[in-house]
């Protein structure tokens, strides 16, 4: 069996890798572009909604949403109907980066598929999709605590 899982890897470290070192001039590091995009994206999410989506821990949620609050590019809002819901969004400082950051994830895409024909690129995003799904199953079962038999 092919090492699918290994070159999925290396390309994600190779790109987080790029980002942080193109985004530290704007003050993001450690992959918090990545909250910052889906904040951007998604006004109003909570912390909750927003770990899950970036498939992370809600510890490694809090900590990232906190130096982007600490570094003005997020603000939380208390929720009209429940005060202890808080929601996410972008400040105007955020407003500004994420033109910039959008243009980097647009370039590294076009870099990424580079040779690839159309048919190819859509399949390759299908078959990810499909290699997410299979994993998002096994992401949610060992949240929840339990342990994979393998």
């Amino acid at each position: 069996m092919k090492e699918i899982l290994r070159e999925i890897g290396m390309i994600a470290r190779a790109l987080d890798s790029i980002s942080n070192i193109e985004f530290k001039e704007y003050d993001l590091t450690k992959g918090q572009y990545l909250y910052l995009v889906r904040i951007y994206e998604n006004p109003g999410i909570i912390q909750e909604k927003l770990a899950e989506m970036i498939k992370v821990d809600r510890t490694t949620a809090s900590r990232a949403i906190k130096k982007l609050e600490m570094n003005d590019f997020i603000e939380k809002r208390d929720d009209p109907h429940n005060k202890k819901i808080k929601k996410l969004f972008p400040t105007e400082k955020a407003k500004g980066v994420y033109p910039f950051i959008k243009r980097e994830n647009d370039y590294s895409n076009t870099v990424a598929l580079n040779g690839f024909c159309e048919t190819e690129a859509e399949m390759t995003f299908n078959l990810l999709q499909r290699i997410r799904g299979n994993i998002e199953k096994d992401w949610e079962y060992v949240k929840r605590g339990n342990k994979r038999d393998y």
